[in-house]
């Protein structure tokens, strides 16, 4: 099957210049392929190509916690309906659980005053006060995996960098992800060459963030996602996870029919579908010279509609 309508999307896109550029692979009939659009980074007129490394954003979410989340409850070591509290005993409240965490329907409300004054501990202790609404309807909110970060941090009584590092970038050998800076990372805005992490949160907690910060590169996409196609681990996450009515969710992975997904604030998603073996990386920096997040989400999702339905 061709996929030229996916690539004259992409190439679209481009020109009306949602994104400088883009890594995109496909995953179909057992093997991958790769395909490079644009720039990388128009500043230095420098070409998309293999190898760059870019800030994933909230796709972290599913490559560090959600994964590791995935794990634990497959060896029967995190009960999802057990408080966030029983793990992690510096939260305020007990009525806040793992399951609803990991689903985005915690009724976490994420305002936090003076957010980018806060140092990584004022912003910690001001996450575990934060307050809980009546509504636990599904509100995506970096807040609800930041805290199972902190809770991962107290069951393993290590670092996230570290727990990653051995509980998953080693053993499946990704060698070429983890948290930042990194320099010569495609830079996420105009100018800025530092390989330092977008999001303002996770450039505070750095290597105690659970919901942002982590880089990658398509090489090390398509291992982790073949795990996810393979593994059993991953056997029974093409399910609702969610017990609120409306978004089906899977643990941390957004759910569409048997397409799992996450994207990101800087313009990166990745989807896979088990039963299909289908997979798709899109990574781009489309926060380069502008951040108009409402129309991205409607160019993002027409994309990734369109790929479900041609690949």
């Amino acid at each position: 099957m061709t996929n030229q309508k996916i690539f004259e999307k992409i190439q679209e896109q481009i020109r009306q210049e949602i994104y400088p550029g883009a890594s995109l692979a496909l995953y179909q009939a057992g093997q991958w392929k790769e395909f490079y659009f644009g720039l990388a980074d128009p500043q230095e007129r420098k070409a998309t190509q293999a190898g760059l490394v870019y800030d994933l954003a909230s796709v972290s979410k599913v490559v560090g916690v959600g994964t590791l989340a995935a794990f634990l409850y497959k060896q029967g070591k995190l009960e999802l309906d057990l408080p966030l509290q029983h793990y992690y005993p510096d939260f305020h409240r007990e009525d806040v659980t793992v399951r609803q965490l990991l689903t985005h329907t915690s009724g976490l409300d994420p305002f936090i005053p003076n957010r980018d004054q806060l140092t990584a501990l004022e912003l910690k202790t001001a996450l575990n006060h934060l307050e809980v609404l009546e509504d636990k309807t599904f509100r995506y909110t970096d807040v609800n995996f930041l805290l199972l970060g902190f809770m991962l941090e107290e069951i393993y009584g290590q670092a996230l960098d570290q727990i990653f590092q051995s509980q998953i970038f080693q053993p499946w050998g990704l060698t070429e992800t983890g948290f930042g800076p990194v320099p010569g990372a495609v830079p996420t805005v105009h100018g800025v060459q530092d390989g330092q992490v977008h999001d303002p949160k996770a450039r505070v907690l750095g290597i105690h963030a659970g919901s942002a910060g982590l880089f990658s590169t398509l090489k090390d996409l398509e291992i982790f996602l073949e795990h996810y196609l393979q593994d059993n681990f991953a056997s029974n996450l093409t399910q609702n996870f969610s017990k609120e009515p409306g978004k089906r969710r899977s643990l941390a992975w957004n759910l569409e029919d048997d397409w799992l997904d996450h994207t990101g604030y800087t313009g990166t998603f990745i989807m896979y579908n088990r039963k299909e073996q289908k997979a798709v990386i899109f990574l781009s920096n489309r926060t380069y010279e502008k951040d108009e997040r409402a129309q991205w989400i409607l160019d993002r999702n027409q994309l990734m509609d369109l790929i479900k339905t041609e690949l």
